[in-house]
């Protein structure tokens, strides 16, 4: 199995343009907002030393009303006049594109020599049956031929009829344009790790990518083949990336006034014997987070969740509010809720956490 498609040939883009200043113009054209980046590198321009701390928030930062670049796509613009005042000053800074607002979405494959991982950790989320031949399987464009053709689609790495750009490690930047309506997220810069698969990542939302033409001291961001427009997104990436945590996870509802229990929680409290008692009050919140997960198929924090209350109740059970039998019974059932057909991981996460927790009885403070 040949799991590496050969690219086309690389001719330069965009076409005939070398300047930076002239690149950051073209990407403004295509409806896409630029910003600088340092001279030879990948990272953004400094500014203000306040960008530099932690916590320094852009939307408060003076830079970027003034008009100067500061906290990398945050100041990304299509403005002409800010970009020749810009580059014009400087005329060695690169150029990077705001993914966000110019709804676009980049597949990241990095070609770089590492180990390769076990099989169950080539593509996230999806077993690899032992049959499956992986010999020769050595980068991101392996494994995202090994993805495409395990969804009977097209290689994305191969795909003449989008914009596609060689990077000077020997990766490659497939660009795609999302939908109206359609918002998707990076993979790094997150709390939790994502990844479309082994060595491949994506830029999105929140994040930016390096214009074709780009010059760092590594060498040049170079186009392949002919087309210069990035494609819509193909339906099963866009499927891969939600089930993958590529997208937004829904604001959590606020509780209803008198109601901020789900009657499943409730339930199961009182069914074990509970009497309204800070116990009580606890494992209802504990039962209710969990619960809350069924209406978020990826990115709730399931696991930990699971994990934090399972250990809780253990601690609950050894101060003695509650027996182990009951403990596991609701976790399970609020588990098993949230998540079904995956009650054998959660029942080892309960296990391990009441186990855990029941080295460390709670002792709760009543109130009158």
């Amino acid at each position: 199995m040949t799991l590496h498609a050969p690219l086309d040939d690389v001719t330069p883009s965009p076409p005939q343009l070398s300047r930076p200043i002239d690149i950051a113009r073209w990407c403004a054209a295509q409806g896409w907002p630029v910003h600088p980046l340092a001279a030879g590198r990948k990272t953004p321009a400094r500014n203000c030393p306040a960008c530099q701390a932690a916590g320094h928030d852009p939307a408060g930062c003076p830079c970027l009303r003034q008009g100067r670049w500061c906290h990398g796509f945050h100041a990304a613009t299509v403005d002409s006049e800010l970009i020749d005042s810009w580059w014009g000053a400087h005329p060695a800074f690169g150029v990077g594109v705001a993914c966000g607002p110019a709804r676009l979405v980049v597949i990241d494959v990095d070609a770089h020599p590492t180990p390769v991982p076990d099989r169950d950790r080539l593509l996230p989320g999806i077993p690899i049956d032992p049959r499956v031949d992986l010999a020769g399987l050595a980068t991101g464009f392996d494994t995202l031929a090994l993805l495409a053709a395990l969804r009977r689609a097209p290689d994305p790495a191969a795909d003449a009829s989008t914009l596609r750009v060689r990077t000077p490690s020997g990766g490659l930047h497939i660009w795609y344009r999302a939908e109206p309506g359609q918002t998707f997220l990076c993979s790094t810069g997150s709390s939790s790790s994502r990844a479309l698969a082994w060595q491949v990542d994506v830029r999105a939302h929140g994040g930016y990518i390096i214009a074709p033409g780009t010059r760092t001291q590594d060498g040049v961001y170079t186009a392949v083949g002919e087309c210069r427009v990035p494609a819509p997104l193909p339906h099963w990436l866009a499927q891969e990336l939600s089930r993958t945590g590529h997208v937004p996870v829904p604001a959590a509802r606020p509780p209803q006034q008198g109601r901020p229990i789900p009657p499943r929680a409730r339930q199961a409290v009182v069914g074990a014997g509970g009497r309204n008692t800070s116990a009580e009050r606890l494992l209802h919140r504990l039962l209710a987070d969990i619960e809350a997960c069924a209406s978020v198929p990826h990115g709730a924090g399931f696991t930990g969740k699971l994990n934090r209350a399972a250990y809780t109740a253990g601690g609950l059970v050894a101060g003695g509010y509650l027996s182990a039998h009951d403990a596991q019974t609701m976790l399970a059932a609020a588990a098993h809720h949230a998540r079904p057909g995956q009650e054998g991981r959660s029942d080892k996460i309960i296990s391990s956490g009441l186990t855990r927790g029941s080295t460390r009885p709670l002792y709760l403070q009543e109130r009158s």
